[in-house]
């Protein structure tokens, strides 16, 4: 039975790549909604299901896995920045502080059922000063990622520690989709 991923993120390829899934990757068309009077899990599985959904629609004779991850700060999302300076004033707020990265995650199987979790992890930033911000932005793009930073990617230089699922970080918890696929 196909599988296909719901995402052109090319984290979570290479996430499902590295456990050996066999899958191809169809971008999902869905609008993702940014509610921020939602609880995080619930924004994140809400929108994991609307992407795998829409795929589903044009693939359904595959088991479809939709995906989105959040970051959160005193329970504000921050998605990705619309520009350099959203991004340096996201890595501001996150500096010194520990949030919260939710990945929500649908499973819609041929047939119509599905499966639908979440996973969160806590991020602890290091003090970051102006400097140190720019220089990490020298390394990585930060537009394309959810609180413009991105754990496999120079996190070293931002990231003070973890507690959870480092998997969950980079955009997808693996074990449990790996379960989901049963």
């Amino acid at each position: 039975m196909p599988v296909v991923l719901a995402s052109s993120s090319p984290r979570r390829r290479e996430l499902l790549e590295q456990a050996g899934v066999s899958f191809e990757v169809v971008a999902s068309p869905a609008e993702e909604i940014h509610d921020p009077a939602m609880k995080p899990d619930l924004l994140c599985e809400l929108n994991a299901t609307l992407k795998a959904a829409a795929v589903a629609i044009i693939r359904p004779d595959a088991t479809v896995i939709g995906s989105d991850t959040l970051v959160f700060i005193d329970d504000l999302p921050l998605g990705k920045p619309a520009d350099l300076e959203e991004a340096r004033g996201m890595l501001r707020r996150l500096s010194g502080r520990t949030h919260r990265v939710c990945t929500g995650v649908c499973v819609i199987y041929p047939g119509g059922g599905k499966s639908v979790f979440h996973d969160t992890t806590e991020v602890t930033f290091l003090t970051l000063d102006d400097a140190a911000i720019e220089e990490y932005f020298a390394l990585v793009n930060p537009l394309d990622k959810a609180g413009a930073y991105g754990i496999q990617e120079s996190g070293e230089r931002i990231i003070a520690g973890i507690r959870g699922n480092f998997d969950n970080v980079m955009g997808l918890p693996v074990g449990k989709v790996i379960a989901a696929l049963g």
